[in-house]
């Protein structure tokens, strides 16, 4: 049985409204993106996992998916974002940018969200996630990325973003925005394989590693951007 439509889709002001803020997201941001200068580490592991024969699920922190939407574009992922109102017209811009998307969140639909993922990667598409999403603790990692390649057997793929010129908008994530013409360094880190046999306390300590790498990841960015 089909999950309730959310109740925003009952208005044709918001439809409208969507529709509208997606119009003008799209090609503002592939303006911007396209004056962006890239320094970039570690993406022989991103290739190397599709040429294992699998598929990365790919994991990130929620305040930089603005120079990830733009980086990794047509790549045929597959993007888990939230059904209310704001996950509707960033999905708008997401398919826009050659991403499909599995509709739903941690705190609400997403056990649906997770296997329609799941499908998604046993059709052959790589899933990206914001491991503190929608709503965090900002850089806490939630356990979806973890639980995903338990029961697929495709590794997590960490990385970060990082832009050494940027406005920073005022919200839990710290969402970072690249300036045009800005430099931004993409750090990919080694796959992070999780058993199908692992018990609840190996899924956790997965967890707190992925955390782990993806502080060093930041700092590795920041590295990279310096020199």
């Amino acid at each position: 049985m089909s999950a309730p439509e959310p109740g925003w889709r009952a208005s044709r002001r918001k439809r409208l409204e969507a529709a509208a803020i997606a119009a003008v997201g799209y090609p503002l941001i592939n303006v911007i993106g396209c004056t962006w200068r890239w320094r970039i580490s570690g993406l022989e592991h991103f290739d190397g996992i599709f040429a294992s024969g699998r598929f990365p699920v790919m994991a990130f922190w929620h305040g930089r998916i603005l120079p990830a939407l733009y980086y990794f574009r047509r790549r045929g992922i597959v993007v888990i974002t939230s059904d209310n109102f704001d996950g509707e017209w960033m999905a708008r811009i997401i398919h826009r940018f050659g991403y499909m998307t599995a509709r739903g969140s941690t705190s609400r639909n997403a056990a649906r969200a997770a296997l329609r993922a799941k499908r998604f990667m046993e059709d052959g598409h790589p899933v990206g996630l914001t491991v503190d999403g929608p709503r965090g603790p900002a850089r806490v990692a939630q356990p979806g990325a973890i639980w995903l390649a338990k029961v697929t057997g495709n590794p997590v793929l960490p990385f970060h973003l990082e832009a050494a010129s940027h406005w920073t908008a005022p919200s839990w994530d710290s969402t970072q925005v690249p300036l045009p013409f800005s430099r931004v360094a993409v750090v990919v880190g080694e796959p992070l394989f999780v058993p199908g046999d692992a018990d609840a306390g190996a899924l956790e300590a997965k967890r707190v590693e992925l955390e782990t790498i993806l502080a060093a990841l930041e700092n590795r960015a920041l590295d990279l951007l310096a020199g």
